[in-house]
C-alpha cells in the first residue's frame, strides 16, 4: 500500500518492543561512537547486526529502534493537515533527479551508462564524472551568486526567485563540439562580465524546440 493511501492507524498499527532497545542501548552508543570516530568497518557492523541470514541481539535491537524513525516519517507524510514534510520531500527529489540529468547529459557518449568491463575503469569514469559535475556546480554557483548580486543592487529580484535558484540548471553549458582551454583568463580571479538576459544566447535553440 502507497504511503500516501495510508492513514496513521494503518502506520501506527504494529508496535516497537523498546525492552530490546534498553536492553542493548549501552552497546548501541558505543557503534554510534565507532561510527562518528571512523574506528569501525561498514564490514564488521554487518558482522555485528547479523550472522548466516538472521539478526543478532544487537541487530535486531537497532531495526527495532529505527522503527520509531521509520513510524515518525510516515506520520508526517500522510499527515491530512500539515504538508510541509511532504512538500521538502519533493524538493529534495527534485534536486536529486536535476542533479542525474545533469549527470546524464555530461555522460552523453554512452548515453550515461558506464560500459567499462573492469572495476578500476568504472572508479575512473566515475571518478572524472564527478570532477566534472563539481566543476559545472562551482561555476555555475559562482556566476548566480555574480547576477544575483547586480539584480539585487537594481532592485530587480525578489527572495522568492533567490530560492528557485540551483546551479543544476546547465542549458547554458554546450556539452557538445570541441572544446578550447586558451581561452583569456580574468585577471585577479575576476569574473567574465555578465551576458545581457535580453540578447540572442547560447540558449536559444534550447528555447526553440520547446
Amino acid at each position: 500500500m502507497p504511503a500516501l493511501n495510508k492513514t496513521p492507524a494503518d502506520v501506527t498499527a504494529g508496535s516497537v518492543n523498546l525492552n530490546k532497545v534498553i536492553t542493548h542501548w549501552p552497546d548501541m552508543l558505543k557503534v554510534a561512537g565507532s561510527l562518528v570516530t571512523n574506528q569501525v568497518r561498514a564490514y564488521d557492523l554487518l558482522r555485528m547486526f547479523g550472522r548466516e541470514g538472521r539478526p543478532t541481539p544487537l541487530g535486531a535491537a537497532f531495526a527495532e529502534y529505527g522503527r520509531i524513525a521509520k513510524t515518525e516519517h510516515l506520520l508526517r507524510v500522510v499527515d491530512p493537515v500539515d504538508d510541509t514534510y511532504r512538500r521538502q520531500m519533493n524538493r529534495q527529489l527534485t534536486v536529486q533527479e536535476s542533479c542525474h540529468k545533469l549527470a546524464r547529459d555530461v555522460c552523453h557518449g554512452k548515453r550515461g551508462t558506464i560500459h567499462q568491463a573492469y572495476r578500476d575503469g568504472m572508479e575512473d569514469q566515475l571518478g572524472a564524472l564527478g570532477l566534472v559535475l563539481n566543476v559545472i556546480v562551482l561555476w555555475t554557483t559562482r556566476y548566480i551568486d555574480a547576477a544575483v548580486a547586480q539584480l539585487q543592487a537594481e532592485g530587480e529580484i525578489r527572495e522568492e526567485d533567490i530560492a528557485r535558484l540551483s546551479p543544476l540548471k546547465h542549458r547554458n553549458l554546450n556539452l557538445l563540439g570541441r572544446y578550447s582551454f586558451t581561452a583569456s583568463v580574468p585577471a585577479a580571479g575576476a569574473l567574465r562580465p555578465l551576458r545581457d538576459p535580453d540578447a540572442p544566447g547560447l540558449d536559444e535553440d534550447d528555447e526553440a524546440e520547446e
